[in-house]
């Protein structure tokens, strides 16, 4: 667990701060949140973000302690390899790595449907149909193009990736506090209700949607090794930027609740900038907002390119992926060839049409709350077996909050099961968990059985040369 000499080491506390916190908020609060409100109502919806937050604080509790023990690039792989052995370490990297793919496609296919909300007749080119929803070229290469520029930008460094996301979390910040602001002055209480919809299944269809929108603060652990920070701030900042992430969202529900009622709600094609025009009273507001919706979709974007490519790199440098994977670019010291096939991934997605917003949103929260899962039993294992190792954060003295996020994990995977009211739909949701859960049995069963060695005095050295 030597130090890496690969990468370099050039990101900040704010650096770190914004990467994880702008993954977090990215773009799915200007698409999804008239949904959120229709199907949960405005305060079941904010309940449901409360709860999910709630999972993500106590699971990103559990990051932050073992980030500290193990500050590699490829975070959770090497918690769950050291207590659990390579093949669990390879599920829950896996499974990661599907969400974090499938965050990414889920911002290439949110940029064309906010062009289309600014120029609504732009569609060229029929292809074909699914879901009932027709997919264009003009519509799919909006998508496309943005996709190919942020591989760019990443290729070229991280650096340049991390300036990038400060600008753009700035600018969605300011717009999401317009909304805020303007909520309170022009809307109006009447216009929360419902405040609840469907029950308790209205709940646990928004709630399933948390871990996704959430995913993010666990990007930190994947850049552990470029970071020019003490380990010991590595956990504050990531359950600050897991709280600002908490309150951010429900205060995006509470203005678009205040500004637009049911029934404006139902016929909005993007409720929050729809929102962001009525209580202002001008549509041009709804343009700014549209801009801070941009900004979104290019942090969340960037931010899983960057933790994407840097789990792919961890996993070859393992033995685990094809070694082609973890070569370094020999000039911008970056995982050019996992950037490489993201950003193809990334590119292709449009093709799927607006319809793959949820089914990447569903099929990848089921993902990320498995790899939390692992993590929480990585997290109590270690705690049991390695009780005296250093940890510079450490969270708590006993195990609850390992034990809280164990069991929290659990409840959230049976809400995807099927039978649940917020089961994943067939066919789409499944087939996307299916196929990738088949190519990963492929490597998974490749990987030779190997016995789970810890030594606490490497693990103590390689500490303190990482702390240096």
């Amino acid at each position: 667990m030597n130090q890496n000499k690969d990468f370099n080491k050039v990101l900040s506390r704010v650096d770190v701060l914004v990467l994880a916190f702008g993954a977090m908020i990215g773009w799915g609060w200007v698409v999804l949140s008239g949904d959120w409100i229709l199907k949960a109502g405005s305060l079941g919806s904010m309940i449901a973000f409360f709860l999910g937050g709630i999972l993500v604080i106590f699971v990103g509790l559990t990051y932050a302690e073992l980030t500290t023990i193990f500050p590699k690039t490829g975070g959770a792989y090497y918690f769950v390899k050291e207590a659990l052995g390579r093949r669990l370490a390879f599920v829950v990297s896996w499974a990661l790595l599907f969400g974090y793919i499938s965050v990414v496609a889920f911002e290439a296919v949110a940029l064309p449907t906010v062009i289309e909300y600014i120029f609504p007749n732009y569609q060229l080119g029929y292809m074909w149909t699914l879901a009932d929803w027709d997919v264009y070229f003009s519509w799919a290469a909006i998508g496309m193009v943005g996709s190919i520029i942020i591989t760019i930008i990443n290729w070229i460094g991280v650096k340049q990736a991390a300036v990038l996301q400060l600008v753009l979390t700035l600018t969605l910040v300011a717009v999401g506090l317009l909304l805020t602001f303007g909520s309170f002055t022009g809307g109006e209480v009447k216009n929360m209700e419902p405040l609840f919809v469907g029950g308790s299944a209205g709940l646990m269809t928004v709630l399933i949607m948390t871990p996704f929108l959430f995913v993010g603060f666990d990007v930190i652990p994947q850049v552990a090794e470029e970071m020019n920070i003490p380990m010991k701030a590595i956990g504050k900042i990531l359950i600050l930027s897991v709280s600002f992430a908490v309150i951010w969202y429900i205060l995006i529900i509470l203005g678009v609740s205040l500004g637009l009622n049911t029934n404006q709600l139902a016929n909005a094609k993007l409720a929050t900038a729809d929102a962001m025009a009525a209580v202002f009273g001008s549509q041009t507001f709804a343009k700014i907002l549209i801009l801070g919706g941009i900004a979104g979709i290019l942090t969340s974007w960037n931010a899983f390119i960057i933790g994407a490519s840097r789990i792919m790199y961890a996993m070859a440098k393992e033995g685990i992926l094809p070694k082609w994977f973890g070569e370094i670019h020999p000039k911008y010291k970056t995982p050019s060839n996992a950037i490489l096939v993201i950003g193809i991934l990334s590119t292709l997605s449009p093709l799927l049409g607006r319809p793959a917003l949820v089914w990447f949103t569903n099929a990848g929260g089921l993902a990320i709350v498995l790899a939390y899962f692992f993590v929480a039993c990585a997290f109590l294992y270690l705690r049991k077996d390695q009780p005296t190792l250093h940890r510079p954060f450490r969270a708590g003295k006993s195990p609850f909050v390992g034990w809280t996020a164990l069991i929290l994990s659990i409840g959230f995977i049976t809400l995807y099961m099927p039978g649940m009211p917020s089961a994943l739909v067939w066919p789409y949701e499944w087939v996307i968990t299916l196929v990738w859960w088949i190519i990963g049995f492929y490597f998974l069963f490749k990987i030779p059985t190997q016995t789970k060695v810890i030594n606490e005095g490497e693990i103590q050295n390689d500490q303190t040369t990482n702390l240096n």
